[in-house]
């Protein structure tokens, strides 16, 4: 009987949002949605919000399963799986979807954004939402950014408190060639992995050390393989959630709504906790043990200046349009 009450609810809801003809246009559909990220992640913290509202405004028709922890493969993976249509939707770092669309290595670049209101404005903007609209071909939909977050330096084998402490190094990286370059650039030795792959590659040593934000070193347990903790920022991560194409093309104008909608406002709730989160991490982190170490301003600026020849390097081959746009983007926003 609660069940059946809640039902009714649910769909009065949907009656109330959509009309009645809408609402007839909304069917049953269970929907499974992968992430790399454990439960208590942020990211996943935003896709449990984004399955709730979905829910919602459906009338429960909509259901959203959630697979977090890298269950459904890796990116590349799951990525593969959304084209396909086995599975549905997932939510990833922008940069990856480089292998579907070249232009999205921009997002990439070391040192693009100063901080997150210069990331919100450009990637929820007409940049943005051209580079989504990219990927229909490729047969995903772009429905929104969330974000990861700014990413910073760990190892196991020493502090860094000067650029040159991150020579010799064998970092972990996001398997595209712009991460590969900006390590090589720091006379650091890239090794690509899969994320599901890498907090063993860091037990066993295969590697000395990774890059992430704090959210993700601290959620898989990072501080028990990682010593050391270095505030680089040297990169920003904007999350895309991505939708396959070929569930759209079936959706109903009223469903594809739904997921729209839903993607947006629960992207909103997904960048606050993960700002309000950010310093609490790292807290914890110190707790667990983690040494923590951030570059002066001139090792900073020393930083800066050996990432120019990689994106001097790779403006062309990931567009001149496309960089021209967002540094443009950029400087509007800092005038």
């Amino acid at each position: 009987m609660r069940r059946m009450l809640m039902k009714a609810a649910l769909a009065a809801l949907a009656v109330s949002i959509f009309g009645p003809v809408a609402a007839q246009d909304i069917h049953e559909r269970t929907l499974k949605l992968g992430l790399q990220n454990p439960k208590g992640h942020p990211a996943v913290m935003g896709a449990e919000r984004f399955a709730e509202i979905v829910a919602a405004k459906s009338g429960g028709k909509l259901k959203v399963t959630l697979f977090p922890g890298g269950v459904l493969g890796g990116d590349a993976q799951t990525v593969s799986a959304v084209q396909a249509g086995t599975v549905e939707m997932t939510v990833l770092n922008s940069g990856i979807l480089a292998s579907q669309v070249k232009e999205f290595a921009v997002y990439d670049f070391p040192f693009l954004f100063a901080n997150a209101r210069e990331a919100d404005a450009v990637v929820d903007g007409p940049f943005g939402k051209a580079m989504h609209a990219k990927l229909a071909d490729k047969g995903i939909i772009g429905l929104a950014y969330w974000e990861l977050g700014f990413r910073n330096m760990t190892n196991s084998r020493r502090p860094i408190l000067k650029v040159e402490d991150i020579a010799g190094l064998k970092l972990r990286v996001i398997p595209n060639p712009i991460n590969i370059d900006w390590v090589k650039a720091l006379d650091a030795n890239p090794t690509p992995l899969a994320f599901p792959e890498l907090f063993g590659a860091l037990e066993q040593k295969a590697v000395d050390g990774q890059e992430n934000p704090v959210s993700v070193i601290l959620a898989n347990r990072f501080a028990e393989v990682q010593k050391y903790l270095a505030l680089t920022n040297h990169q920003y991560n904007p999350q895309s959630v991505i939708v396959s194409k070929k569930l759209w093309d079936g959706m109903s104008a009223a469903e594809r709504q739904i997921l729209q909608d839903a993607a947006v406002e629960a992207g909103k709730y997904q960048r606050q906790v993960s700002r309000e989160q950010a310093a609490s991490m790292l807290e914890e982190l110190k707790k667990a043990g983690m040494q923590v170490s951030e570059l002066p301003a001139a090792e900073q600026a020393k930083l800066r200046e050996r990432m120019k020849p990689v994106i001097d390097k790779y403006a062309g081959s990931v567009g001149e349009a496309t960089v021209k746009d967002i540094m443009a983007e950029l400087a509007k926003l800092r005038r």
